[in-house]
């Protein structure tokens, strides 16, 4: 397999947890294969340095532009903050580049349908990283519903929360600011469990949300000493139909109290239910109603055994894996596609369908009224 090179665009949070997933992405592969780190962009030459000289980047650039314009790279990486993908991603599309891209998407409709309408002109491969998909327990969750053990599904019940906006003193950065972010936990936390439901259950035919505002104004990141305006939502609730006909909940906040990242969903269908928790994620507990009265329950079931998908790349049974292999498992299902010219989901296709759904809830919030898909 032939190596690829790689430009990763951003070097915070994002940027590591993509820094340790190439770095990882041999052991997925039977011949020792790692991709060549060759260039990390961001905006501070001083700290992308030591960023690069931390994770085994081979160069560092300030112009993304630039990168763009280089014959010596295969893939671009998109872990840039959100209103910055459209622009990177049609100039990595339109110059050749397969393109590893973070969530959310986008900021609208409009910008990723262009993404996508650029992306499959130019024949590139384009991954979407909504990682969760790739747990194995979501996995596995996934194959029990195809295999027709939930009966027909009837509700969906999908929760992101995070706590880390009670801090009243936490400053306005871009994820609180509508330019930059679009809309608050809906948009980012939401566009998590919009995947995943569309994944588990399928697309959603109609939304109705609620958003509220818990804290208006925070200090300013430049000036602290001075307050602006929060311009997203603290928290949201979405109440949904799917085209199969289920029903579905989605709640996302950055207000609840314990929760650092919980990510959850609960699936009842008229043969069973499956439930799972990011809080615990090798485990996902099933309940059939095939299961004799007398000893019917929710039952764990231990996602550590080499026959789930993913697992046998790690540890011996029993040794639980986290959340930064799911970036490792991503990577590597990026790869294979590159090399072998295959699709790979979620890509900018699931972006569309997402985006429409998160729009659709924006727009439902400021209507007061159900919006149909």
């Amino acid at each position: 397999m032939e190596k690829k090179r790689i430009a990763l665009l951003g070097h915070r949070f994002m940027g590591r947890a993509h820094s340790n997933a190439w770095r990882q992405v041999s052991k997925f592969f039977d011949t020792p294969y790692e991709p060549v780190l060759q260039v990390v962009c961001g905006r501070d030459q001083k700290d992308l340095q030591q960023f690069a000289d931390q994770w085994g980047w081979a160069e560092v650039e300030t112009d993304w532009t630039k990168v763009m314009a280089r014959d010596d790279i295969d893939i671009i990486d998109i872990a840039l903050p959100t209103h910055l993908h459209a622009e990177t991603a049609i100039a990595a599309a339109e110059a050749g580049k397969h393109i590893f891209c973070e969530k959310p998407f986008c900021n609208s409709i409009a910008q990723a349908e262009a993404m996508l309408d650029v992306a499959e002109k130019a024949g590139v491969v384009h991954y979407l990283n909504h990682n969760y998909r790739r747990c194995p327990a979501v996995f596995q969750a996934k194959k029990m519903i195809d295999a027709g053990e939930l009966g027909e599904i009837l509700h969906w019940r999908g929760a992101y929360q995070q706590s880390w906006l009670l801090n009243p003193n936490h400053p306005i950065d871009w994820k609180l600011r509508k330019k930059t972010a679009a809309a608050g936990p809906l948009w980012d936390l939401g566009s998590h469990a919009v995947d995943l439901a569309h994944f588990l259950v399928g697309d959603f035919s109609s939304v109705t949300c609620q958003t509220t505002q818990f804290q208006k104004r925070r200090p300013l990141a430049e000036n602290p000493s001075k307050k602006g305006d929060v311009e997203v939502e603290c928290s949201a609730l979405m109440l949904a139909e799917f085209t199969n006909g289920a029903q579905g909940t989605i709640e996302t906040t950055r207000y609840a109290s314990g929760r650092r990242n919980r990510h959850t969903f609960e699936i009842y269908g008229t043969g069973g239910a499956l439930t799972w928790d990011m809080e615990d994620m090798n485990r996902l507990k099933f309940y059939s109603e095939k299961d004799p009265r007398e000893t019917a329950g929710f039952r764990d079931i231990m996602v550590t055994e080499p026959v789930h998908e993913y697992v046998k790349n790690w540890w011996p049974p029993g040794h639980i894996i986290g959340y930064e292999h799911t970036f490792v498992h991503a990577a590597a299902d990026f790869l294979r596609a590159v090399e072998s010219g295959q699709r790979i989901a979620p890509n900018f296709a699931d972006g569309v369908r997402i985006t429409k759904v998160l729009e659709a809830a924006l727009n439902s919030s400021e209507s007061n009224a159900r919006v149909f898909l």
